[in-house]
């Protein structure tokens, strides 16, 4: 029941912040965003790691992060894709946000290198786990300054890149038959030139090429977007009421959240499922729902700056704000086994999936056959984690 009750609150929890980022400007907004945009996840994390379930703390962040980029990011590009031949985002965004995850990643791959390298030199395991204990420390402070100057980036001084509007992508049913030949003729085209994407950085295709239906189209869908984002989203409620809306729905999350972490021991003595399978499978999809939902939403209607920013944003967030604040919060708390030494098997599986998503996105293009691809390498993922054999502690080798 928990599990159900978060997914409607991580909902009124996105709601509610933003009514309050309408209000409060650009730059106080996105800190807004960031703190709690995935304000669910960073709940569950913190209870979990009071309760000292850090196989949960681990799992969770590891697991929102492949659902992120894998599932979400996925659908956004099956959903909008259906009913399109391409559609295209801006780069930019993409490409800074996969940049950042590679250092997360790194961040992730050296404590597992620093325990594997002094473990074959014959080290002692208790040496070695204060060393590592210190360098996950450390790290976790650069990574949260390494956020703080990526918001900088964004919102003051190079804003200006992230607001570099995409083309836009007409319908199938609105292309002429010469239209869509060229389309797939375009795309033919690139695909052998460069081996199925082009290496060329943040470059579209010339929204003036052959084919008048396709530029006819092109430009009302790009008329249509202008008029919708002239207008601007208009605040629902009164600051007031948003305000109290975000700390009622924090609170309740943060009650259901505690009631979650406590069955889980009941959960798994009484079902095949094991916590590595909830943390790394299920609590992800719940705490991500409403953002699942957003995403998706607006990919379908050709909105895929806005799309790839949830997806892929939020879980750079996870990487760079999230995992390394859970990190600095065991060290004042005085749990020494929440460190950055996640286990081989999470290690590889954001590893892969990172490079994935980065080789999808290098071209600013996206078509359902890669959202195919990256579903389908989530649920392999979620088979393997069903049948993985959960390690007691992140230490156990």
């Amino acid at each position: 029941m928990n599990f159900l009750a978060i997914i409607p609150l991580a909902g009124t929890l996105s709601f509610g912040t933003e009514e309050i980022a309408l209000r409060t400007g650009e730059t106080l907004g996105g800190l807004l965003n960031a703190s709690f945009g995935n304000a669910v996840e960073l709940i569950v994390s913190i209870i979990a790691l009071v309760k000292h379930e850090i196989v949960v703390v681990q799992t969770s962040l590891i697991g929102s992060i492949l659902s992120n980029l894998l599932l979400v990011m996925g659908m956004v590009f099956f959903l909008g894709g259906i009913n399109r031949v391409e559609q295209y985002f801006n780069t930019t965004v993409a490409q800074t946000a996969s940049s950042l995850l590679a250092v997360a990643v790194l961040s992730l791959i050296i404590p597992s290198a620093f325990h594997w390298a002094g473990a074959s030199n014959g080290q002692n395991e208790e040496r070695l786990q204060e060393g590592i204990i210190g360098l996950s420390r450390g790290t976790a402070v650069i990574l949260l300054f390494v956020y703080g100057v990526y918001l900088f980036f964004q919102l003051k001084s190079h804003a200006e890149l992230f607001n570099i509007q995409s083309q836009k992508a007409p319908k199938r049913s609105e292309l002429e038959p010469s239209a869509m030949q060229h389309l797939l003729q375009q795309s033919a085209n690139a695909g052998a030139a460069t081996l199925g994407h082009s290496a060329i950085q943040g470059k579209a295709y010339p929204r003036t090429a052959a084919g008048s239906g396709s530029s006819a189209e092109a430009a009302k869908v790009e008329a249509a977007d202008e008029e919708d984002e002239e207008e601007g989203p208009q605040p629902e409620l009164l600051l007031l009421t948003a305000v109290i809306l975000l700390a009622g729905s924090t609170a309740l999350v943060a009650i259901c959240a505690e009631f979650l972490v406590d069955s889980l021991d009941y959960l798994v003595e009484h079902s095949p499922i094991s916590k590595y399978f909830v943390g790394l499978i299920l609590l992800p999809i719940v705490g991500n729902a409403a953002e699942h939902a957003t995403s998706v939403t607006v990919a379908y209607k050709d909105k895929m700056d806005l799309a790839i920013g949830v997806a892929v944003g939020s879980s750079m967030q996870i990487a760079l704000l999230v995992i390394p604040f859970i990190v600095v919060l065991g060290w004042i708390m005085g749990i020494d086994e929440m460190t950055l030494y996640f286990d081989g098997f999470q290690v590889v599986l954001l590893l892969v999936s990172v490079l994935l998503v980065n080789y999808l996105i290098q071209d600013g293009k996206s078509n359902f056959l890669e959202g195919t691809l990256l579903m389908a390498t989530y649920v392999i993922i979620a088979v393997a984690a069903w049948y993985f054999p959960a390690p007691t502690s992140p230490t156990t080798e």
